[in-house]
């Protein structure tokens, strides 16, 4: 009985990556690995909830040098689970993927000049065209055909247009008609897909219960359009907080707007849990 007490007292704290505690340059600040590190060290689990892909999340992990028991990668179409018995210390626990044929070829016919990226559960990401902050010297990125991207099983799809304007991309994006996947818009013309009825929401609520943490004791950040349901999540009994750079929607959904990535909003926040 006083296990059961004890485990649902902690507090899940869920981090969105980009954006969030990780610059464009792919720099985190002291102050944030400083506080992340705290709160590991506190009982309570702190983890991440990214659109990365597991390979880049388990990077991120080193960087911040915490190992959190469940990490959600690819948006929630991948859960990972701390094992010591695998080579990177992680295995994959829940997978969730999709035939992205169809909606490739819808989104190419309407962004024929766009760069487009695969994403599978076994690390492959395949790219049309060099992608920002995605490919780099990962030796799971390769590049290929458009039509190779077609046919097999992804858990997320990336859509990128460096020449489309913002409010043109929305538009577009708009008339698409994909309601047979999760898909979200970044903060520049960059559509992310999942699988239907995935998303970081869904996802961190099977952490939670596996956690055995009380809805109330769940604490998120993000900054993106892809963080609005896990954000809402988190502030229908806990709290979600949105940084200050964030788009108008997302930040009108939190439960609190803290300081920007560039003032260290989330730093200052894991200070006062």
């Amino acid at each position: 009985m006083t296990t059961t007490t004890l485990e649902t007292k902690r507090r899940l704290v869920a981090l969105d990556v980009d954006g969030t505690i990780m610059h464009d340059d792919g720099r985190i600040s002291e102050a944030v690995i400083e506080q992340v590190r705290r709160i590991a060290a506190s009982g309570d689990e702190i983890t991440l909830a990214t659109g990365r892909p597991v390979a880049s999340v388990i990077g991120v992990l080193d960087h911040l040098g915490i190992s959190p028991e469940y990490v959600v990668c690819s948006n929630g179409a991948i859960i990972i689970r701390r094992d010591e018995s695998m080579e990177q210390n992680y295995r994959k626990e829940f997978v969730v993927t999709f035939d992205p044929t169809s909606a490739l070829n819808t989104v190419r016919s309407h962004l024929p000049d766009a760069l487009y990226a695969v994403e599978d559960e076994h690390r492959a990401f395949l790219y049309t065209e060099i992608l920002p902050s995605e490919t780099g010297d990962d030796p799971n990125s390769r590049r290929v055909r458009f039509d190779e991207l077609l046919g097999g099983q992804a858990t997320r799809v990336v859509v990128v247009a460096p020449d489309t304007e913002m409010a043109e991309f929305f538009d577009i994006v708009k008339t698409l008609g994909l309601d047979h996947v999760t898909y979200s818009i970044g903060r520049t013309a960059w559509l992310d897909m999942a699988p239907r009825g995935v998303n970081k929401a869904i996802a961190l609520e099977q952490v939670r219960r596996l956690l055995g943490v009380e809805r109330a004791d769940v604490v998120a950040f993000g900054d993106g359009r892809n963080d609005i349901e896990m954000l809402r999540w988190a502030g229908a009994a806990g709290q979600g907080f949105a940084l200050g750079q964030a788009p108008e929607e997302v930040r009108a959904i939190a439960s609190v707007v803290i300081p920007s990535i560039d003032e260290d909003g989330v730093a200052a926040v894991l200070s006062r849990l």
